[in-house]
């Protein structure tokens, strides 16, 4: 299952940024990213060559996404790395600048910058820049005998007891517990587009509601919301990765 982020612009940031000819006024830019391993590789790939090309010297600020710090209307962002659902909703309540596609530079090849965009990623207010997955992983010692191996076994609680870590958002929970659920992969997102499909979502989570354990934040480590003989971790896979690494290096 893939989701994607999405670069936007703070209605009230300067107008600077993403397109050559915006920034001959700008001398310092704010970027705002998750942390951890995502954010260095952001900063490798797109960041630090920005910067060279530009002289725009980069400053970069981890949050922790959604838009409750952006609704305060104190912030001193330029562009920020949001989930598309914040965009979108973003976008609808006024709190993120319109993009004109006219205004993107062109990509490396000439064509139209938004000819790049995978289809239904370009909006009004920003464009995906990156595709990611969520995965679960799982503490084998916890499991000498059968191994989870399907959606399913995620909310088997019967079988395979155990707390169930799991971010505190809908994206990604809501496909898990459909899939769980028996809805084939190609079908979740009509059938969650349903009322009926919603429901039938929140009824699966219901069934390991006493199970979990949900976290929040990229500072709130998995591994200190679970004590490290949990079960269950359910995250980004490049998250995942970076703390279980951390981990074993303890």
């Amino acid at each position: 299952m893939k989701v994607h982020r999405c670069w936007a612009r703070l209605v009230i940031a300067p107008a600077l940024l993403l397109a050559a000819s915006w920034h001959s006024a700008a001398e310092s830019l704010t970027v705002v990213s998750w942390g951890g391993a995502y954010e260095q590789a952001t900063r490798r790939a797109v960041l630090e060559p920005f910067a060279a090309e530009t002289g725009i010297d980069i400053l970069v600020e981890v949050y922790n996404g959604g838009l409750a710090q952006v609704k305060t209307g104190n912030v001193h962002w330029d562009l920020v790395d949001l989930e598309m659902s914040d965009v979108l909703l973003g976008c609808d309540e006024g709190l993120l600048e319109l993009v004109e596609a006219e205004d993107l530079a062109p990509a490396a090849d000439s064509t139209p910058r938004q000819e790049n965009f995978f289809p239904g990623t370009f909006t009004d207010c920003g464009g995906a820049f990156v595709l990611y997955s969520t995965i679960y992983a799982y503490n084998a010692e916890s499991f000498p005998n059968k191994k989870p191996a399907t959606m399913a076994d995620l909310f088997d609680t019967e079988q395979l007891p155990g707390r169930r870590g799991m971010r505190r958002v809908a994206q990604a929970n809501l496909e898990f517990a459909l899939m769980a659920d028996g809805v084939p992969i190609s079908d979740v997102y009509a059938t969650l587009g349903t009322g009926s499909g919603m429901a039938r979502a929140f009824r699966k989570l219901d069934t390991i509601k006493d199970d979990i354990v949900w976290w929040e934040t990229r500072a709130q480590n998995m591994f200190r919301a679970l004590p490290i003989n949990s079960e269950w971790w359910s995250d980004h896979a490049d998250e995942v990765n970076e703390r279980f690494s951390a981990w074993l290096a303890r």
